[in-house]
């Protein structure tokens, strides 16, 4: 019951503040969530020296993933001012032909976003400028809308670079690169599948017209040559060496760096504050598109997952999830481990409406009902991936939903069209039935 009551309170924190709309509210929220299970374990009967140290041991434990965070914020903000993301934006619009748009979009944004490893970041530049076009050329926004949040988790789930997938790696004890590669393997039915969807819409509502305006703005803005796609190269082929993704970041952003200065024309102290404080074009409407990133633009993320970090640590110092895992242990018999985790990554996404929090409750929760029941840590990972991570971008009030959609200019009719966000835990679920049909776990 006390459980139950901190649960409650947390959840109430959490509401008032994502309704209070402060910039750092959730943050708030997470303080008053700690405070209210550090109360349980007290009432518990434990120490507060012992909680401290469970506390320090999952802060810890999050570090790891804090560290990745920053340096995107600062691999984001120099990709910018390199004029790296706008190449990619560039070209990929110039090429996509009127008849399959929604289909080129797509593919672009899954480019875009397995480079950048950045859901948000991708559709505040890229999704931005697709939405432009589809308004202007008479294709309806939330089918764009959908598209662009495809092809953006899509990188937000798989990317190397990817906060979301060195978090999961992190509470599961994996290794990235082999979660990268069950990624991709995993998803190409649904992209299979959203390839088609799209390719068909794009036949139905083909682009009428196109916005020279704007590429005429991205010619006057950066020098477009072809030494911006190196920060990139540098970013794919690097994992591919198997060098750790820390690495492969630092030496994509020292790239970005030199072309900031060598090739944008940026001094030494612009492209540094750029470094901390993001990109700004000096000119508005470019600024609208590719301003942002930097180190301090991470410090918001990065407090969320080291608050969420102290509740790992207190729930698996205390074992007071027990007794619900006991009933999720019970439940799996009957709907299998992925069924589960499905079923509570809707609850613990409609509840806590945050990708981080829900990544480290699934395995928190889940991770010894797998154990119970025979299942590999790897296996976890990847389901984790497959429903979780992507199934937050469509809860209407989760900012992983509601700030793409905001930054489209659309509203929840694009859902629907955002199909690989449910296509793929359907798909995986089913998968993991079959499997679970012909090799019974063990006892």
């Amino acid at each position: 019951m006390d459980l139950f009551a901190a649960f409650a309170v947390f959840t109430l924190a959490m509401v008032l503040c994502l309704a209070w709309g402060a910039s750092y509210a959730m943050l708030l929220a997470l303080a008053v969530g700690l405070l209210a299970f550090y109360t349980v374990a007290r009432l518990r009967g434990f120490m507060p020296r012992d909680l401290l140290r469970m506390i320090f041991k999952g802060l810890k434990r999050s570090l790891i993933v804090v560290r990745i965070m920053v340096l995107i914020g600062l691999l984001t903000a120099l990709w910018r001012s390199g004029g790296t993301i706008t190449y990619f934006v560039y070209h990929g619009i110039r090429l996509i032909p009127p008849g399959l748009f929604l289909l080129a979009g797509f593919v672009l944004t899954c480019l875009l976003a397995y480079a950048l490893g950045t859901s948000f970041g991708v559709v505040g530049t890229v999704g931005v400028i697709l939405m432009t076009l589809a308004r202007s050329g008479g294709v309806p926004p939330a089918l764009m809308a959908g598209a662009v949040l495809s092809g953006a988790y899509f990188g937000d789930r798989t990317a190397p670079a990817s906060s979301s997938a060195n978090l999961v790696a992190t509470v599961t004890e994996t290794r990235l690169y082999d979660n990268v590669r069950a990624m991709l393997k995993s998803c190409l039915v649904p992209m299979a599948l959203c390839g088609g969807l799209y390719g068909l819409l794009s036949l139905r509502y083909p682009l009428t017209a196109g916005e020279g305006a704007l590429l005429t703005l991205m010619e006057q803005g950066f020098d477009l040559s072809w030494l911006c796609a190196l920060p990139a190269v540098v970013m794919v082929a690097l994992p591919l060496c198997r060098l750790n993704v820390r690495f492969a970041i630092i030496a994509s952003s020292a790239c970005a760096f030199v072309l900031s200065i060598f090739v944008q024309d940026l001094s030494l102290g612009e492209a540094l504050r750029t470094c901390v404080f993001g990109y700004q074009p000096t000119d508005p409407v470019l600024g609208g598109i590719f301003a942002g990133g930097g180190l301090l633009s991470m410090v918001k993320v990065a407090g969320i997952v080291a608050l969420s970090g102290t509740f790992s640590g207190i729930f698996e110092g205390t074992r007071m999830l027990e007794g619900l895992q006991e009933k999720l242990s019970r439940l799996a018999e009957k709907l299998s481990c992925c069924g589960v985790l499905l079923l509570s990554s809707v609850g613990i996404i409609a509840v806590f409406c945050n990708q981080t929090i829900g990544i480290m409750m699934a395995q928190q929760l889940l991770g010894p009902v797998y154990e119970k029941r025979g299942k590999t840590n790897s296996a976890l990972a990847l389901d984790i991936e497959n429903t979780m991570v992507v199934m937050v971008g469509l809860c209407p009030w989760c900012i992983a939903c509601a700030f793409p959609l905001e930054m489209m200019g659309v509203g929840m009719e694009a859902l629907p069209w955002a199909a690989l966000l449910y296509l793929l835990p359907l798909w995986w679920l089913l998968v993991r039935l079959r499997e679970d049909r012909k090799k019974p776990p063990e006892a």
